[in-house]
């Protein structure tokens, strides 16, 4: 996407700015859904494609804002099908983003980072720091882009907000982009249901996530207790695992709902019988269900992925304390798209 200097991207604005603007030229508020329609929906890449708008105020807008495209640098294809997107930024910096198919439907990995600051250790995307936050525009233009570039067979259902960057230190930008996404009116008409944000633990903001919004949210845990935690994930010195669950306990669940709680087994660190009943104690008292991911190996790290038998061992501790609990295997390990391996940096075109 190239910016031109001195105008914003149209993007970025929530569909309240854009009717406050349009009021202030003397146009009606309904025209804002037009333009919001065209822009999710209707796909469209310029303002005169926009042909039930009067002229004038196609002109108007092209004077004062750009519509565009991110850059799409590559893609690759994994085996299972997952395909992952490098897209360029309007100042050169990229990002990733995952479509992964499912048995009836496609979810889309969504980055709010370019790069992290978690310094998650078995992580691969944190691995070379934070450089920014991504703006509503450019997070909303990965859903809208590959909606485009996958093509009208797709059936794009499900969004996780699991890419690039931690979502809960990038939130107001988060929140206005989920406000589109999920707007049924005049926004991309996701189901609050079918969109996950993940968190690393940023515990304040999973409060105020539950408050403004009605997607889902999930906790990357990875250990039972604040010395492992602290050791793999420095935001727990923070927010240790008491004012975590705390947390969780006061978001505000829609009915119906659980809090996933995402655990990383990694070979000798986290995956014994006992952990998985610390783990069961530690959820009881949530309406709670689990994802194991074994560990996605990558250069990187030294850590190492469990062996089938504990993996088993640990999923059967918690199906028999009857956990809602699936061992997720995650999908473009080969390409390096799987949970963890997100790192656009290593992908760089030259």
């Amino acid at each position: 996407m190239t910016l031109t200097p001195g105008k914003p991207d149209i993007m970025d604005w929530s569909h309240a700015m854009l009717i406050g603007w349009l009021e202030d030229r003397g146009v009606r508020p309904f025209r804002a859904d037009q333009i919001f329609n065209w822009i999710y929906l209707r796909q469209a890449d310029s303002f005169d494609a926009m042909t039930d708008l009067r002229k004038d105020l196609r002109s108007v807008l092209a004077e004062n804002f750009v519509l565009g495209r991110l850059e799409a640098v590559k893609s690759a294809e994994s085996g299972d099908g997952t395909r992952k997107f490098l897209f360029r930024l309007s100042d050169g910096e990229e990002i990733e983003s995952v479509l992964i198919p499912e048995r009836d439907h496609f979810t889309l990995c969504v980055s709010t980072q370019v790069g992290c600051a978690m310094g998650c250790r078995f992580c691969l995307t944190g691995s070379g720091g934070l450089v920014r936050n991504l703006s509503p525009g450019e997070i909303l233009a990965q859903v809208r882009d590959v909606q485009q570039l996958a093509g009208r067979s797709m059936r794009l259902t499900n969004i996780v907000f699991m890419g690039m960057g931690e979502p809960l230190a990038n939130y107001r930008n988060l929140k206005q982009a989920l406000e589109i996404l999920t707007a049924s009116k005049c926004g991309m008409q996701f189901a609050g249901r079918r969109v996950t944000v993940s968190t690393a633990g940023l515990a304040p903001r999973i409060i105020d996530l539950g408050n403004d919004t009605r997607v889902n949210l999930a906790v990357s845990l990875n250990a039972v207790d604040d010395e492992i935690r602290s050791r793999l994930m420095p935001v727990n010195r923070k927010y240790p695992i008491s004012v975590l669950l705390d947390a969780c306990r006061r978001f505000n669940l829609p009915r119906g709902r659980r809090i996933t709680f995402e655990y990383i087994l990694i070979d000798g660190i986290n995956d014994s019988p006992r952990h998985a009943r610390q783990l069961a104690d530690l959820l009881a008292p949530l309406r709670a269900k689990i994802n194991l991911i074994p560990f996605n190996e990558h250069p990187a790290s030294d850590f190492r992925r469990p062996d089938q038998a504990a993996i088993d061992a640990f999923h059967e501790l918690l199906i028999k304390r009857r956990f809602t609990c699936i061992v997720r295997y995650s999908k473009g390990r080969d390409i390096l798209a799987a949970c963890g391996q997100l790192r656009a940096g290593q992908a760089r075109s030259k």
